[in-house]
């Protein structure tokens, strides 16, 4: 493979991907030990907190990735501008950022917010092409 041939949303894409895999690091950081890992799925479900959010952020963040991988997949394939492609799949890898942020601190209404505008940036992805 050559990685002169990805483009800014296909590297989004890529740091996309590792969004649940560091919110799965950020609850576990600290609290998950060897024995843990005999059983993780009961370790998360005695968490509260901000752990308990941080691991439903992963869940969340792996459930938007179908969504956000297939518009970049189709916004490439049917032509769309690749500099408005690259803007759009940036603002959505922020945003999901900035919700997963709010979500570990508790911050419900704007944590929804931001979900929303980052499922209309997938749209507009979706949409793009010309």
């Amino acid at each position: 493979m050559t990685f002169s041939l990805l483009t800014v949303a296909y590297w989004c894409v890529f740091v996309a991907c590792g969004l649940p895999y560091l919110s799965a690091w950020i609850a576990k950081a600290g609290s998950f030990g060897p024995r843990d890992n005999q059983h993780p799925r009961d370790w998360a479900a005695r968490q509260s907190g901000w752990r308990a959010r941080a691991n439903s952020a992963q869940a969340n963040s792996f459930e938007g990735l179908p969504f956000f991988i297939g518009a970049v997949v189709i916004a490439h394939q049917l032509g769309a501008a690749q500099s408005h492609l690259d803007m759009l799949a940036v603002a959505y890898v922020v945003l999901r950022a900035i919700y997963i942020a709010l979500y570990i601190k508790g911050v419900g209404g704007a944590r929804s917010a931001v979900w929303a505008l980052a499922f209309l940036v997938n749209i507009a992805i979706l949409f793009l092409a010309r």
